[in-house]
């Protein structure tokens, strides 16, 4: 259980950062990044829609400290960070929350969170600062171009209005090389999901955030990662949600992650 306190991290932002040291590429020349720019929009009118359209700063104003997913899903995201992300990243927590999955042995150059609650962010340990902003509202971050070398987004992507939007103000705050790396299970907080969302099934969600990423000008051919596990939950359809009140669901919760880097994958010596 996480005893630290809630005690609100102010945001720290260095408008002058200082240079980061260059990293040894191989068989690159010299790529220059793209604009970034999005080619064409992946989602219709009705497949943005939600069925609560409150404003989402009022859903999440009070605080849920619980875990989204299960501990399977967890370590395996967790590995999956150990072999994706370097100390001597400075990494980007997209719609964070009070938990971390970055591996607990290994200590990053820097990580900034986002998310919409501030008292869950407060309790992030890994977290050196956050902001808070509602990405159905405004897609702008006020970080510099090419800032991070990684992105992460935990379980949160299904509740996007503008995803071409978002993951190309993710592309302009990566740098050349970066990663990001969505991840996903079957689990959502059903009326604030998009309606492109509900009604997919667990490999038509996949296809989705691949087209995220495709729609978006520079990034890398989107790699997919799956675990099933054992007995899956199905694919968070409005009858498994039903089936889940009434305790008929059962097994581990499917792990999905899609990944791309900006411009080039990397190959480090």
């Amino acid at each position: 259980m996480n005893t630290l306190q809630p005690t609100l991290k102010p945001f720290q932002w260095n408008p002058n950062p200082k240079p980061k040291p260059t990293t040894t590429v191989k068989n690159q020349t010299n790529p220059q990044p793209s604009a970034g720019k999005i080619k064409r929009q992946v989602l219709t009118k009705q497949g943005r829609t939600k069925f609560n359209i409150s404003p989402d700063k009022d859903f999440y104003s009070s605080p849920r400290f619980v875990t989204h997913v299960d501990n399977n899903f967890i370590t395996t995201l967790t590995n999956l960070y150990r072999n994706k992300l370097s100390p001597h990243f400075e990494i980007l927590d997209l719609m964070s929350s009070w938990v971390s999955h970055l591996p607990p042995e290994v200590k990053f150059k820097k990580v900034v969170g986002h998310g919409l609650n501030p008292q869950e962010l407060a309790k992030n340990p890994r977290l050196d600062y956050f902001v808070v902003k509602d990405l159905n509202q405004d897609q702008e971050f006020e970080f510099q171009n090419a800032s991070f070398d990684a992105v992460l987004c935990t379980v949160s992507v299904q509740y996007l209005e503008q995803p071409e939007r978002v993951f190309a103000e993710v592309f302009r705050v990566l740098r050349p090389g970066g990663v990001f790396i969505v991840s996903f299970s079957n689990r959502l907080f059903y009326e604030k999901a998009i309606g492109a969302w509900r009604e997919g099934t667990g490999f038509g969600r996949v296809q989705l955030v691949v087209q995220y990423f495709q729609c978006v000008e520079g990034f890398t051919e989107p790699e997919v990662v799956r675990k099933l596990g054992d007995g899956a939950k199905g694919d968070g359809s409005v009858f498994d949600w039903v089936r889940g009140l009434l305790g008929l669901v059962s097994g581990s919760d499917p792990f999905y992650a899609v990944i791309a880097y900006k411009n080039f994958k990397p190959i480090y010596e």
